[in-house]
């Protein structure tokens, strides 16, 4: 390495955290350089398939865990991409959780009442609609249909689907090759680059130091675009701010790999992870009794057959998100598609199928139950879990050390699930049993947790914003402590479980930082201001945020 670029501000990651700060710092006249460890597809490289190679490889990152396991995003526009477009917003009690620690985990600047104004932010930047009956799919409306009949209500989940260009074609998980999915390909990405912002896909962060000048120097190697486990010449960019959206299974690990460079990590880096208390329930239904008792059926006589190619969360149970109940025992509950693969592995023959007591993963049960595969119908649970993820000491490169070409990666993450974590699943497991078991309809159980640990496709918490040093890395503008200048904006930020899809409340966290970063910048020299219309040029929702700032 023979010299060395220089930006105003280095934005790590192209998610939710990064790309809507970089798009908000662009506009406002900042020079902005956004480095993403993923290759960059255009809207026609999405493919419908799970081959080796595909899209669907090349843009998902799975990290195994000791404990826990996570699956994110690896390409640009980062977990907008691989997402189902869920889009609530988290229900008031969750700022008012105390978890573990035995007092209030958010900051007591935030609160739903206070955060309202960044989600219409976000909500103007990225529309978010509620879909009628006539777009939920067929898995979704036997959920639907299924509560009701135990006495629960379910309602069609908020998306950002543009459901004009939507072809319904139920492979959304996997990018959206027909660009109805509002991801930020969509948004916020293309906003910044108009604006000067410099993406550079396959560019993975590994560690920052401080430059003499008070600045950084963020530290990356080249990733070869068919093999991840291949590294090219590695480089480094000098930048006055750096704004780390890596996720909240990477950008701990950067930090962690920068502390010999930039000095001692808040104790809160690398702790209090959370997997939003997510677990996945599989059901297979008794056709006959899904005809008889709920009088489902399609035109051609059968009763229950469901879509396994995948559109997303499209139906949710959310009685149980009451905030006069304690905590621990308030959840939701999503019909979701899940790709094959872990799917199918980790899926327990329900009790009632088995010849031997008990669920069971594997063997002859488990294959007479892959054959009713057109009979199954998979439950998303998200409860209030206890922040028990701590992350080792980092691999010698990236969040993991890469097993395979793509996709799977060890990592250093441990979970131990508390008992509060474990009664609550526990009592989640137990409804969507009672739900999908009423009258006969079907039998449910939840995938194990024997082989691999828990799972999460929406990672929290691991470097998290509070008032508290000692349990918080980050202050409540998202500034890491005992280093100015340093911000995180994605889902490790997040104090705790939502007991919904967090992508929502991740998006109006960045929005609210950006005030806060813009400041730091003009502190450090740079010629930025704030104020910048949505992507597409409304202005209603920055009316709704700008007193917030102290600016007119």
């Amino acid at each position: 390495m023979t010299s060395v670029e220089r930006t105003d501000v280095l934005v790590v990651g192209s998610g939710f955290g990064g790309a809507i700060a970089a798009y908000h710092l662009a506009a406002g006249g900042a020079g902005v350089v956004i480095l993403e460890r993923g290759p960059w597809l255009e809207t026609a490289e999405f493919e419908h398939d799970y081959k080796l190679g595909s899209s669907y490889t090349r843009i998902f990152d799975f990290t195994v865990g000791d404990g826990m396991n996570v699956l994110g995003g690896n390409c640009v526009g980062g977990g907008s991409v691989i997402y189902f477009a869920a889009m609530p917003r988290a229900p008031r009690f969750v700022f008012e959780r105390q978890g573990g620690i035995g007092r209030r985990m958010w900051p007591a600047s935030i609160s739903r009442d206070t955060l309202d104004p960044w989600y219409d932010r976000v909500a103007e930047s990225i529309p978010v609609s509620t879909q009628g009956w006539e777009d939920v799919s067929y898995p979704g409306g036997l959920w639907a249909a299924a509560c009701d009949h135990s006495g629960r209500t379910a309602n069609p989940v908020p998306v950002a689907i543009d459901n004009d260009t939507c072809v319904k074609c139920n492979w959304m998980m996997a990018g959206c090759r027909f660009g109805a999915k509002r991801s930020l390909l969509t948004n916020y990405l293309p906003a910044a680059v108009a604006h000067g912002a410099s993406v550079r896909p396959l560019h993975e962060v590994q560690r920052i130091t401080r430059n003499d000048d008070g600045g950084y120097r963020v530290h990356y190697d080249v990733i070869d675009g068919e093999d991840y486990r291949v590294r090219g010449e590695p480089g480094a960019i000098d930048a006055k701010i750096v704004v780390l959206g890596a996720g909240a299974a990477a950008t701990p690990v950067i930090l962690q790999r920068s502390e010999p460079g930039l000095g001692p990590m808040p104790h809160a880096v690398g702790r209090y992870f959370s997997g939003n208390g997510e677990r996945l329930v599989t059901a297979v239904m008794n056709e006959d009794r899904v005809r008889d008792v709920l009088g489902l059926e399609r035109e051609d006589g059968t009763a229950y057959e469901a879509f396994h190619i995948g559109k997303g969360p499209c139906v949710a149970n959310w009685d149980r998100l009451d905030g006069s109940l304690p905590e621990f025992s308030r959840y939701s509950l999503e019909q979701l598609y899940f790709p094959p693969g872990l799917g199918t592995i980790l899926a327990q023959v329900p009790g009632g199928l088995a010849p031997a007591p008990g669920p069971s993963w594997f063997g002859v049960s488990k294959k007479e139950m892959l054959k009713r595969w057109k009979s199954w119908l998979i439950i998303f649970e998200m409860i209030e879990d206890n922040n028990e993820g701590v992350f080792g000491p980092p691999p010698p490169t990236g969040n993991a050390v890469r097993i395979s070409q793509q996709m799977l990666g060890r990592g250093t993450l441990r979970y131990d699930p508390s008992p509060s974590t474990l009664r609550a699943w526990a009592q989640a497991d137990a409804e969507v049993k009672e739900i999908l078991g009423r009258d006969g309809l079907g039998h449910a159980e939840a995938w194990s947790n024997d082989v691999v640990g828990a799972y999460t496709v929406h990672p929290l918490a691991s470097c998290r914003i509070g008032d508290d040093p000692a349990t918080s890395a980050l202050d409540d503008r998202h500034e890491l402590r005992g280093h100015p200048g340093i911000f995180v904006t994605d889902g490790s930020a997040v104090p705790g479980a939502l007991t919904v899809n967090p992508a929502m409340t991740i998006a109006a966290l960045a929005e609210r930082a950006v005030p806060g970063i813009v400041e730091a910048a003009r502190e450090r020299g740079v010629q930025v201001r704030y104020g910048a219309p949505a992507p597409d040029g409304g202005t209603s929702g920055r009316r709704g945020v700008m007193h917030l700032t102290g600016r007119p």
